[in-house]
């Protein structure tokens, strides 16, 4: 259905359809990412990539298993640092990690690569008890993308925050707040309250942003995102509805998305944005309005495009974006962060030009 046909369509129920945005417009927000103080609070990650030859593997006299040989070893932030990443990329003015790390050689990795990123690890805290969370990442060098991945080796931390640390977290929060213009609050860890938002530094963040008005509160979360109240949440379309573990390849209906979305937004007095996939997104505020994503050719990797969907709309908003202008910014990004394979994909602001017009021409 096209997108005349669907204004009309959604227009009868009371939601809209955010087809237009000039070049002009979108100019004047990425100049105002250079302006955005943001802070990024939640669960650092370190994704670490091992690079392996298969022409080079030898057979273990031991234990006569394979012994794959690794050729490099690439090292990025992920989860919350992955918001990091595409912050920074965009251009954003100054960003500032709040969470924590074990003391370890991942510590030293993770924080040397927000540092290359310009991001203060001022309130990065150091807990020794702690592991630093790490995606273990083998793959094969001579396949690209997704297809040339091993099984994954995660290490995370599976007892509970000390309150110690969720102290020094709470209060690098009331540090940082009256200095930024936005928090992004991402909580990775599925296991209960043993990440950086557990649920007092989650009630605490409520708090604070019933206080701080003139700041954009945003969340993510991987099975919580119903908890948060008062600030703007990022549901996934399967997190909105509360369906656990869908198939590939499933979406949901666009009339039941909208309705959860709507029933989400009521219910924790929050706006919700929630993401489609290449669909794009369906926003709560000003009026429930869907916003199309952009349609990308060839292979694409989705991990972390979220995490990209997040960082380009909450510079917008900084920037004094609407909801459904926020969005599209956030759908341009991941549109071009998906095309970059086996990586922590980032994109440029010039790229989101580029894509802007592909928007209008779908």
């Amino acid at each position: 259905m096209n997108r005349i046909l669907l204004q009309a369509v959604f227009d009868a129920e009371a939601m809209h359809v955010f087809h237009h945005m000039p070049e002009s417009r979108l100019r004047e927000l990425v100049d105002g990412f250079r302006r955005a103080r943001i802070a990024v609070l939640g669960d650092f990650f370190l994704d670490k990539y091992l690079e392996t030859d298969p022409a080079l593997a030898e057979v273990s006299i031991e234990t006569g298993k394979t012994a794959h040989q690794v050729v490099e070893i690439r090292c990025s932030p992920g989860a919350a640092g992955t918001v990091c990443c595409n912050l920074a990329a965009l251009g954003v003015g100054s960003l500032h990690a709040i969470g924590f790390t074990g003391d370890d050689g991942e510590s030293f990795d993770l924080r040397k690569g927000l540092e290359r990123l310009g991001c203060s690890t001022d309130h990065l805290h150091v807990a020794a008890e702690r592991k630093t969370p790490t995606y273990l990442k083998p793959r094969d060098v001579s396949l690209p993308g997704l297809e040339g991945e091993h099984n994954r080796y995660d290490t995370k931390n599976r007892s509970k925050t000390p309150v110690e640390i969720e102290d020094a977290i709470l209060a690098s929060l009331d540090a940082m707040l009256p200095r930024i213009d936005a928090l992004i609050v991402l909580d990775q860890v599925e296991e209960a309250d043993c990440g950086a938002v557990t649920s007092r530094v989650r009630q605490a963040i409520g708090r604070r942003a019933e206080a701080f008005k003139n700041v954009v509160f945003w969340a993510d979360s991987r099975l919580r995102i119903r908890e948060f109240c008062g600030v703007t949440i990022k549901p996934n379309q399967f997190e909105a509805i509360g369906r656990e573990n869908p198939p590939p390849g499933e979406v949901v209906d666009i009339e039941e998305l909208a309705k959860a979305v709507q029933s989400l937004a009521e219910e924790n007095k929050v706006v919700v944005c929630a993401t489609r996939g290449a669909d794009g997104m369906i926003v709560s505020h000003p009026e429930p309005t869907l916003v199309f994503g952009v349609r990308v050719d060839g292979p694409i990797d989705p991990t972390g495009a979220g995490d990209s969907a997040t960082a380009g709309a909450v510079l917008a908003l900084c920037a004094g974006a609407t909801f459904p202008e926020a969005a599209l910014v956030g759908n341009l990004v991941a549109s071009v962060t998906v095309t970059r394979l086996a990586t922590t994909g980032t994109a440029s602001p010039e790229e989101l030009f580029e894509r802007l017009r592909r928007w209008w021409m779908q």
